[in-house]
């Protein structure tokens, strides 16, 4: 039985919620207890780490979720999926973990931080999130980041004294990862049946694994090049600084707008491979129109705010982030998009070619105008790079799907949400010319912009919209509510 995409939606945004959440309360406390310099080991150590994860990883985790969803209904099949896959993260991230330990483990400076964070890879290879993903069931998967998450920080706050507490600090970060990835395997008894070794193949999957990994390494070079190119060109290292802080805001919104995307692959992958066209399509038009929704009014509430946020939440001397933000805001639109047309279409009906084509055309987009833009412009020109980039994967994207998917209809769909964060956002910079500078400002900014943004939809009919208040009446008449 599928589970509700409601409910699975829910539970995943609740946790990219919290991830958002949880550094506010951490990062002031851990900064000044660690100070700089050790956060600045900890970042490097991790950052090192996190490439030989990806390297271990494939497309390990991304290929196994649209596996698994494609076999819900055929629990016999989707154990020897799941069993083979296992085995293939296993080899590749033993690989890993080996070439790591020879590399940064032993002789190296940093040693001791590099043994801990051992534990780490080897948390990923045990980690099956995936398969759980698969079978579309977000409910174990976020229970168990959210109560592991939470212990964390406790820890943090009981055990994090002084700056001679770094290898604590990356104890608690490795340990919370290993328990809430090991804790995952005492579910799997309920869900899997009998398997023969001699029954596994694994070989059949190293192949699809690769194609998803090429495109993954694509992404990851051109989102960590940006920042790099800046600081290389540029020899003022404020301006990787401001340009670091601009995304991690926009980028934080971000997961809101995306958040419907990762509970929507695995329901896609399952309709595709059972035949269901229509629904499929059906499917994307609401994925399409869940991204209007929510893009639309976070991108222009951000250039409405950002002039009078930044000051508070960053201090004096980061007005440029303001700038940044603006400039960056319309990836929301973009990446929402592309993860709609991309991520839950092209990949889970197996075009992975015309995925990764897109990404490597981001990529050398992203670097060309970088080159061309950050010599005289700095982190604005890197700025431009990323949105014209970004811009430019979704338009290829489309051009790959104008077959199935009427374009001219897409781009209807979102008129309604057009015109009512244009309302939303010209009242949110007359509040901000009324009142100037201030938290009630932002705030009021905030408050009523949703209130308004929420009466225009209304006003103008939105079916999206009415058959959400629609659905939800109908949940609460049924809980005699």
């Amino acid at each position: 039985m599928k589970k509700s995409i409601a409910k699975n939606y829910i539970y995943n945004l609740t946790y990219q919620i919290l991830i958002v959440i949880l550094p506010l309360i951490t990062t002031p406390y851990i900064s000044r207890v660690l100070g700089a310099e050790n956060i600045g080991i900890y970042s490097y150590t991790v950052s090192i780490t996190t490439y030989f994860i990806l390297l271990g990883s494939l497309g390990i985790a991304m290929y196994g979720q649209r596996e698994i969803a494609y076999l819900q209904e055929k629990p016999e099949q989707y154990t020897k999926t799941f069993w083979e896959i296992v085995i293939v993260r296993f080899i590749t991230m033993s690989i890993s973990m080996l070439v790591f330990y020879f590399t940064f483990v032993q002789g190296n400076q940093y040693q001791v931080y590099y043994a801990i964070l051992l534990l780490e890879l080897f948390s990923n290879c045990i980690d099956i999130s995936w398969f759980f993903q698969g079978l579309e069931d977000f409910k174990k998967t976020v229970i168990r980041n959210i109560v592991v998450k939470i212990i964390s920080i406790i820890c943090i706050f009981i055990f994090v004294k002084s700056p001679n507490d770094l290898a604590k600090y990356i104890w608690i970060y490795t340990l919370s990862i290993l328990i809430g990835n090991a804790s995952l395997w005492a579910y799997l008894p309920k869900f899997l049946k009998k398997v023969k070794i001699k029954e596994l193949n694994i070989v059949r999957h190293i192949k699809p694994t690769i194609g998803l990994f090429i495109p993954q390494i694509a992404t990851k070079i051109y989102t960590v090049l940006d920042k790099v190119m800046i600081g290389s060109i540029i020899t003022n290292k404020a301006e990787v600084g401001y340009y670091e802080q601009s995304q991690n805001i926009v980028k934080m919104l971000l997961t809101i707008v995306t958040s419907l995307g990762t509970v929507m692959v695995s329901r896609m992958a399952n309709t595709f491979i059972n035949g269901e066209k229509e629904k499929l399509l059906e499917y994307m038009k609401r994925s399409f129109n869940f991204v209007y929704l929510l893009a639309f009014p976070i991108m222009f509430g951000v250039i409405a705010v950002s002039k009078y946020f930044v000051p508070i939440f960053f201090g004096d001397g980061y007005e440029k982030v303001s700038v940044l933000m603006n400039i960056i805001s319309p990836i929301l639109l973009a990446i929402g998009l592309s993860n709609v047309i991309g991520t839950q279409y092209l990949l889970q009906t197996k075009r992975q070619k015309e995925f990764t084509a897109s990404v490597v055309a981001g990529a050398i987009i992203n670097f060309t105008i970088n080159m061309l833009l950050i010599k005289k412009y700095a982190s604005i020109g890197a700025s431009i790079g990323t949105v014209i980039a970004e811009t430019f994967v979704t338009i290829i994207q489309f051009i790959f799907v104008k077959k199935e998917i009427d374009i001219v209809d897409i781009i209807k769909l979102s008129i309604k949400y057009l015109v009512s964060s244009l309302v939303m956002f010209a009242v949110c910079v007359f509040i901000g010319i009324v009142m100037g500078k201030g938290m009630l400002c932002v705030a009021l900014q905030i408050v009523i912009g949703v209130l308004v943004y929420g009466v225009c939809l209304l006003v103008l009919k939105d079916e999206f919209v009415y058959s959400i208040i629609y659905k939800m009446k109908e949940k609460l008449k049924k809980n005699g509510v």
